[in-house]
C-alpha cells in the first residue's frame, strides 16, 4: 500500500511538472493539440495538458541580422563585382513564420541574394557603386514584399561591401587623380585670372587718378597764371595811371627801382670782389637825388607839375654829361 501512494504521488508530480510551461521573453511557443495548431503561447507561465498538448515550434519574435554570404554578380556594363549585404528582420506573425514557412532563414537568405542579383545586375558598375541608397531601398521592397505571407517583416537591407575588380579599381584611381588634377588646375586658371583682372583694375584706377589729378594740378596751374596775369594788368593799369598823373617823376622812380634791383644783383655773386660799374651808373646817382627831391617837395608841400631831375653827378659830385 506504502509503495503504490508514493508512485501515485511520482507521477503526479510528473504529470504536473508536463502541464506547466514557462515561454521565456522574446519568444512566443506554437501549441499543437494532437498535433494540431491551437494556440500561440506568449511570454510567462502556461498550463497546457500532458501528453495532449504540446510545443511545436518556438519562434524568435526579436529582430534579428541575418548575414548574406558575398556573390560575384555581374553589372549591366559587364562587370564583375563581389557584394556582401546584411538583412534586418523581425518576425509577426509566429503562427505563419512557423507554418507558412520551412527553414525561415534559409529562405530570407535565398530570396534576398536572388533579388541582389536581379537588382544590381540592371545597373551599371559606377551606379552600383554611387547608389547604395537606391539599391538598399528596392531590395527592401522586394524581400519585404514577398515574405509578408510568412508573418515577417523586413526592417532593413544593407550593402555592407562592394568589391569591384583590381582592373577597375585602378583605373577608377587613376580616373579620380586626374580629375583631381584637372580640378586643381582649372582653379589655379581662375586664381589667376581673377588677380589678372584685379591688377588690370587697380592700374586703370591708378591711370584714372593720376589724370585726375593732372587735369586738376593744369587747372589750378592755369587759374594760377590767369590771376598772375589780372594781378599784372592790374599793375601795369596802376603804372599807367601813376605815369599819366606825375608825369616823368613816375618814370623816373620805376627806372630807377629797377636800376637798383639789378646793380643789387651783383653783389649777391660768391666771386665779385670788385665791382666796376658802367657810365650809365652815373645816372642812376643823379636819378635817386632826383627822386630825393620829389620826396622834398612833397613833404614841404609844392606845387604840383612836372619837376627837374638834377644832372647825374659822379661820386666826386662833378656834373656828367650825356653819352648821348
Amino acid at each position: 500500500m506504502g509503495y503504490f501512494l508514493i508512485a501515485l504521488i511520482a507521477v503526479l508530480v510528473i504529470f504536473l511538472l508536463m502541464a506547466v510551461r514557462v515561454v521565456t521573453q522574446g519568444y512566443i511557443y506554437t501549441i499543437e493539440r494532437l498535433g494540431k495548431f491551437t494556440k500561440q503561447a506568449e511570454p510567462g507561465l502556461h498550463l497546457i495538458i500532458p501528453f495532449i498538448d504540446s510545443v511545436g515550434h518556438k519562434i524568435n519574435v526579436m529582430e534579428q541580422v541575418l548575414d548574406i554570404p558575398g556573390q560575384e554578380i555581374i553589372t549591366r556594363d559587364n562587370a564583375m563585382v563581389g557584394v556582401d549585404a546584411v538583412v534586418f528582420f523581425q518576425v509577426l506573425d509566429a503562427a505563419k513564420a512557423a507554418y507558412e514557412i520551412s527553414g525561415l532563414q534559409n529562405a530570407i537568405m535565398a530570396l534576398t541574394t536572388t533579388n541582389l542579383r536581379t537588382v544590381m545586375g540592371s545597373m551599371d558598375l559606377d551606379e552600383t557603386l554611387s547608389k547604395r541608397d537606391e539599391i538598399n531601398a528596392r531590395l527592401l521592397s522586394v524581400v519585404d514584399h514577398a515574405t509578408s505571407p510568412w508573418g515577417i517583416k523586413i526592417t532593413r537591407v544593407e550593402i555592407k561591401d562592394i568589391r569591384p575588380p583590381l582592373d577597375i579599381s585602378e583605373a577608377m584611381a587613376r580616373q579620380m587623380k586626374a580629375e583631381r588634377l584637372k580640378r586643381a588646375e582649372i582653379l589655379e586658371a581662375e586664381g589667376d585670372r581673377a588677380s589678372a583682372i584685379l591688377r588690370a583694375e587697380g592700374e586703370k584706377q591708378s591711370a584714372i587718378l593720376s589724370a585726375e589729378g593732372k587735369r586738376e594740378a593744369a587747372f589750378r596751374e592755369a587759374e594760377a597764371r590767369e590771376r598772375g596775369a589780372e594781378a599784372e594788368a592790374k599793375a601795369t593799369q596802376l603804372v599807367s595811371d601813376a605815369i599819366a598823373t606825375s608825369g616823368s617823376q613816375a618814370i623816373n622812380y620805376f627806372v630807377a627801382q629797377e636800376y637798383t634791383k639789378a646793380v643789387a644783383k651783383f653783389a649777391d655773386s660768391p666771386n665779385a670782389k670788385t665791382i666796376l660799374f658802367p657810365v650809365e651808373a652815373t645816372q642812376l646817382i643823379g636819378t635817386l637825388g632826383g627822386i630825393g627831391e620829389l620826396a622834398k617837395e612833397a613833404l614841404s608841400g609844392g606845387t604840383k607839375g612836372d619837376v627837374k631831375v638834377p644832372a647825374p653827378r659822379t661820386p666826386s659830385g662833378v656834373p656828367t654829361t650825356d653819352p648821348r
